[in-house]
């Protein structure tokens, strides 16, 4: 309501809705609304992960907007205890992102031996993601380490589902970003660590203790050759349960 107030507000000031009925107002104002809802909806449907970025720069003031989308995310203890580091230039990238180097092999391995699917689509993603994981982190010229306050028992070794509190805290901030992001004509993907590489870049980063890292996050303005997988259209009606799962 608050919005819709601010709206009318903003239409009185213009000579031809000063006179308007408030029923029209009304009206105008569902209206907006509408259209912000498909912008919304649109967003979600223009969300991509891109791993071909052009070498335009993202501005310090859009890069403060979406990071700030983060802190309107929920959170299990209501603190929003995120910190970002924010590496710019691709030689300051290339020291956070050498830890990967090693674990490259292993990491293919890990992705082949857990598919089962047998989905082509699935398997035409990997084609292109396996080989630009170190490349698509570096490409924009800008990485987003995310991390957040870890309080209780260890992330890697939860004691029960609500352990994970934390984690999922900071995965519901990063959606926020992700979706900031797309707002603002960006593509994004994320790097999530393998074996050493989370406790590697602490090290690098000075991190300090209690905190962990998220994932490695990359935004920028795709290429105009950027591959894109294609998505899988699923049927929502047969993914909904009424009462029970059935």
């Amino acid at each position: 309501m608050q919005m819709c107030d601010n709206y009318l507000k903003l239409l009185g000031k213009h000579k031809t809705i000063i006179h308007t009925t408030f029923a029209a107002k009304k009206q105008i104002c569902l209206t907006f609304i509408k259209m912000l809802q498909m912008e919304f909806y649109e967003v979600l449907e223009k969300r991509r992960t891109y791993r071909d970025y052009s070498d335009r720069k993202v501005s310090g003031e859009i890069l403060k907007r979406v990071i700030g989308a983060a802190f309107k995310a929920p959170t299990n203890d209501h603190l929003r205890q995120f910190e970002f580091v924010v590496v710019r230039g691709k030689e300051n990238i290339a020291k956070i992102v050498a830890p990967l180097a090693k674990n490259m092999a292993a990491f293919k391995k890990l992705v082949a031996e857990v598919d089962e699917s047998g989905d082509k689509d699935k398997m035409a993603m990997f084609a292109d993601a396996l080989p630009k994981q170190q490349k698509m982190l570096m490409e924009s010229g800008l990485l987003i380490l995310p991390f957040f306050r870890q309080l209780t028992c260890p992330q890697l070794k939860p004691t029960e589902q609500s352990s994970l509190n934390y984690f999922a805290s900071a995965w519901c901030a990063l959606e926020n970003m992700l979706l900031a992001a797309t707002a603002e004509g960006l593509g994004t993907v994320f790097h999530i660590p393998v074996s050493d590489e989370a406790e590697q870049i602490k090290k690098i980063v000075h991190a300090p203790d209690g905190y962990e890292l998220l994932c490695l996050l990359t935004m920028g303005y795709p290429a105009e050759n950027a591959f894109l997988p294609k998505q899988k259209v699923i049927n929502i009606e047969d993914r909904i349960h009424i009462n029970a799962w059935e």
